[in-house]
């Protein structure tokens, strides 16, 4: 079935249809609209919206693996590098998707993805990454090997002074999830000391991140994006773009087990999380992210609706909510001077 759609400026109707679809339809709904009008649907979205809205509503557009493919990219490009993507994609990503993602990089961009992150990082870092990139984990569990490579990481970090990250790199790097999970246990047992804590103490910056969310997807790749998930609403270095990313590449994926570990890990809901953070939001660009967990609109697990914008007096109210919790009356004074001065 193909649906099409005309550009406005309702947001909300633009919302709401996109959101029922699956990616697939979108894509549907995307050469429908080229063929009907003789142009590109996501340009005249890019005409019609603006900042993390429009951010969100091209993500939604976009093929999963063209949208990893994408973020990878911008990863790369320019001065500096954003480590984070690079971890969170190739360390959570199946050993067919990375072919996938590397093929169609090659494809969109006529580059080599290993070639154009071997450039770009350095170090311990780089070879675990490279490492991702081959995408040849071995396949089961080795018993004859679980004691063996629990000791041999033991006496890699704990057990030594300094750390031997090699041992690390090599053995959480190739492989398989089930026979790490097996290490993981023996380790506890011979340390004392669970995978992640050894790592946090041994060993820092863009490896520790890496190995950690290596070791963290070995275990539940749900749990993962949960935390992930909940780290980029916490505090006040709230992380957007993350949120988009994680929320539009995993809702058609794992989602509500997703859920399902946000509130297992956080004793809150997902759902509740993300209300609330976006309404604070939207003093700048709209109220609220929403999942809508309780109805199937497709055959897989639903996806992200954003709501519509807020009177600017209802987020200012909500803003005084929010800053009447805080202890600190000089932040809450200077607080609502910044953002509310318009309603004074």
């Amino acid at each position: 079935m193909v649906f099409v759609v005309t550009i406005g400026t309702d947001e909300d109707s633009i919302m709401k249809l996109l959101t029922s679809r699956s990616n697939s339809q979108r894509q549907q709904i995307k050469a429908a609209y080229k063929t009907l009008h003789g142009k590109d649907l996501v340009g005249d979205l890019k005409g019609e919206l603006g900042g993390k809205f429009e951010t969100l509503v091209v993500a939604l557009m976009t093929p999963p693996i063209l949208y990893d493919v994408t973020s990878l990219r911008n990863a790369i490009k320019g001065a500096g590098t954003d480590e984070k993507v690079l971890i969170e994609i190739l360390s959570s990503r199946t050993a067919q998707q990375i072919k996938d993602i590397t093929a169609a990089y090659r494809q969109e961009f006529n580059k080599n993805l290993e070639e154009d992150v071997t450039g770009d990082t350095s170090g311990h870092f780089r070879r675990l990454l490279v490492i991702l990139l081959q995408a040849s984990r071995q396949q089961g569990v080795q018993e004859g090997n679980i004691e063996a490579d629990a000791q041999t990481l033991f006496s890699a970090g704990e057990k030594k002074f300094g750390t031997d990250e090699e041992q690390f790199i090599t053995i959480l790097g190739n492989r398989s999830t089930e026979h790490l999970r097996r290490v993981f246990a023996a380790y506890m047992k011979l340390a004392g000391y669970e995978m992640e804590e050894s790592i946090q103490r041994e060993t820092s910056g863009g490896l520790r991140d890496l190995l950690l969310a290596v070791v963290k997807c070995a275990r539940s790749v749900p749990a993962y994006f949960a935390e992930t998930l909940y780290y980029s609403m916490k505090g006040a270095g709230t992380d957007d773009q993350t949120l988009i990313r994680v929320m539009v590449s995993r809702s058609e994926v794992d989602m509500l087990d997703i859920r399902a570990d946000y509130r297992r890990l956080f004793a809150k809901s997902l759902h509740s999380a993300i209300q609330v953070y976006t309404e604070y939001l939207s003093l700048s660009q709209y109220s609220a992210i929403q999942v809508q967990w309780g109805k199937k609109v497709f055959s897989q697990p639903p996806i992200v609706q954003v709501l519509p914008l807020k009177k600017m007096r209802e987020a200012c109210n909500f803003h005084h909510r929010y800053t009447s919790t805080m202890t600190d009356k000089m932040r809450r004074k200077k607080s609502r001077k910044s953002h509310c001065r318009i309603f004074n």
